[in-house]
C-alpha cells in the first residue's frame, strides 16, 4: 500500500523529546503518516500520540492532527497555520506563542492549556473546551468560539475583537482589559466574569 504523503508545509523540529526517549524527525513524520491512515480508516493506521512531546518551534502547517493525543504537549512558538485539530485532546498542553491562525480546534479539548500571546486569528473553536485555559494576550480576532466553554479562562489583553462568542461559558473568566469590540455574546454566560477595563463597543447581544 502506498504512503500517505504529509501535507505540505509539514516539518517537524529535531528537537523533538518526550519522556520515554528522543525519536528523530522520520519517527515523527511515521506518526503523522500512520494518524492520517488510521483517520481514513485504513488497516495499518494508527492514532497519533504526542503527549508529553517537546515540540517546541515545530512547523505544522495544516497537518492533519484531528483526534490525536497531544496532552502535555510543549508546542510554544511552533507555527500551525491552519492545522487541522478537531477534538483532538490538548490538556494542559503549552501553545505560548504558536500561531494557529485558521485553525480547526472543533470541540478540542484544551483544558488547562497554555496559550499566552497565541495567535488564534480566525480560527474554528467551536464547543471547543478551554477550562481554566491561560490566554493573556492572545489574538483570538474573528474566531468563531460558538458554545465553547471558557470557564475559568484568563483572557487578560486578549484581542476578542469580532470573535463569535454566541452560547459561550464565559462563567468566571477574566478579561481584564480585553478588546471585545463588536464581538457577538448573544446567549453566552458572563456571570462572575471580570470585565475590568473590557473594550465593549459594538458589543452584539450584552448589555454593560
Amino acid at each position: 500500500m502506498a504512503k500517505v504523503p504529509i501535507p505540505e508545509g509539514v516539518f517537524i523540529n529535531w528537537n523533538v523529546s518526550r519522556t520515554k526517549g528522543k525519536p528523530i524527525q522520520s519517527e515523527i513524520e511515521e506518526i503523522l503518516i500512520k494518524h492520517q491512515a488510521w483517520i481514513n480508516g485504513e488497516y495499518n493506521g494508527k492514532k497519533a500520540d504526542l503527549s508529553y512531546s517537546n515540540l517546541s518551534g515545530a512547523i505544522l502547517n495544516h497537518a492533519l492532527l484531528s483526534r490525536a493525543n497531544l496532552s502535555y504537549a510543549n508546542l510554544s512558538d511552533a507555527i500551525m497555520y491552519n492545522i487541522r485539530l478537531r477534538r483532538a485532546t490538548l490538556v494542559f498542553a503549552n501553545l505560548s506563542n504558536a500561531n494557529l491562525r485558521y485553525a480547526n480546534l472543533r470541540n478540542a479539548e484544551l483544558l488547562g492549556a497554555k496559550l499566552i500571546q497565541s495567535d488564534l486569528t480566525s480560527a474554528y473553536m467551536t464547543g471547543a473546551d478551554l477550562t481554566g485555559a491561560d490566554l493573556t494576550g492572545a489574538s483570538l480576532n474573528g474566531a468563531n468560539l460558538r458554545n465553547a466553554n471558557l470557564s475559568g479562562a484568563d483572557l487578560t489583553f486578549a484581542d476578542l475583537s469580532d470573535a463569535n462568542l454566541t452560547g459561550a461559558n464565559l462563567n468566571y473568566a477574566v478579561l481584564t482589559s480585553a478588546n471585545m469590540n463588536f464581538a457577538d455574546l448573544t446567549n453566552a454566560d458572563l456571570s462572575d466574569a471580570n470585565l475590568t477595563g473590557a473594550e465593549l463597543n459594538g458589543v452584539k447581544g450584552y448589555e454593560p
